[in-house]
């Protein structure tokens, strides 16, 4: 598969260079950046296909790295983040935008085969989008999804905002209500949206809460099934 240009942002010399010359092994034209802050010259003249950016840069700040890259461009962006038992690295890293993360220590060969996932599911996503328009749409609670402009409005008509990967989790458990589903059944029924993967399932969930439920801590549209899944508690009404 050939990768096209990466940009491995990380203040550590060597595991730059380890990182670069790795991928540029396999098919990848990786150009190191120990310097966060030419960042956006890098993205706006670079060409480059897919970001990996290590969150722990010495006094910058990798997260607010991130939140210049998502400002500029929806490049794939692969996160690097320290050895945390609660995870609140990884679920600030997708909730800015990250597309996947990997925790140190880890092999190269799993930062080269997630790059390899990253691009394909963004590749897919390209393609979905070319797809015929499809009709008609959903109603339940008072709420009203379009499918063909993808649109979510709410009892009062007001347009609620979806990102793709909302938008295609919300249309998952639409299509199965009162069923409970598996994060494995979301990610198949997903996957054809480059911002959705197995590890961002639950973070899409609580996004897409916080839109939907009046109270998003303690949920009743979108439930919890402990060691399962998620289970869309609604009476769905489809039309054409």
């Amino acid at each position: 598969m050939q990768f096209g240009r990466v940009l491995v942002i990380d203040d550590d010399p060597a595991m730059r260079e380890m990182i670069a010359t790795f991928l540029s092994r396999h098919n990848a034209s990786a150009v190191g950046l120990g310097d966060p802050d030419h960042v956006v010259q890098q993205i706006d003249g670079g060409g480059f296909n897919l970001v990996i950016l290590d969150v722990q840069l010495g006094d910058k700040d990798g997260f607010d790295v991130l939140r210049r890259i998502r400002e500029r461009s929806d490049i794939p962006v692969i996160i690097i983040t320290g050895q945390r038992q609660d995870e609140i690295d990884r679920i600030i890293g997708l909730e800015l935008g990250a597309d996947d993360y990997l925790t140190k220590p880890f092999s190269l060969h799993e930062l080269l085969a997630r790059a390899r996932a990253t691009l394909r599911r963004q590749e897919v996503g390209r393609q979905s989008q070319r797809l015929p328009v499809q009709r008609g749409g959903y109603r339940f609670n008072g709420w009203t999804v379009h499918r063909k402009t993808r649109s979510l409005t709410d009892a009062a008509g007001q347009d609620v905002p979806l990102t793709k990967g909302e938008y295609a989790l919300l249309v998952a458990f639409l299509d199965a209500p009162n069923r409970v589903l598996s994060r494995e059944h979301l990610l198949q029924a997903t996957r054809t949206h480059e911002d959705i993967y197995d590890r961002s399932i639950d973070v899409q969930v609580l996004r897409l809460r916080r839109k939907l439920e009046r109270d998003p801590a303690n949920p009743a549209l979108i439930r919890t099934e402990r060691g399962v899944g998620y289970i869309f508690d609604a009476v769905v009404e489809q039309f054409f």
